[in-house]
């Protein structure tokens, strides 16, 4: 019974996998295209994230080093 049980979730995960072009939904439309596009964006124009969206790191947040100024707020614990 146990092994039947693994062949059956075995047999729906891989209907998982497949992969269909992504479509709308019944009884809707694609988007429709910008205000001053000449057509509508495809698919994976649409799910590409634009590059503001993950911008390049900055690893050096300090271009010198200099001390610090005393913070008046920086007190000890009670």
């Amino acid at each position: 019974m146990m092994r039947l049980m693994l062949a059956g979730a075995l047999v729906l995960l891989a209907g998982c996998g497949g992969r269909d072009g992504l479509k709308p939904a019944p009884g809707q439309s694609a988007p429709v295209a910008p205000a001053m596009a000449s057509r509508a964006p495809t698919t994976d124009e649409l799910l590409t994230p634009p590059p503001i969206a993950a911008p390049e790191r900055e690893d050096e947040l300090l271009k010198r080093s200099e001390p610090r100024e005393d913070d008046r707020f920086d007190l000890p614990p009670r």
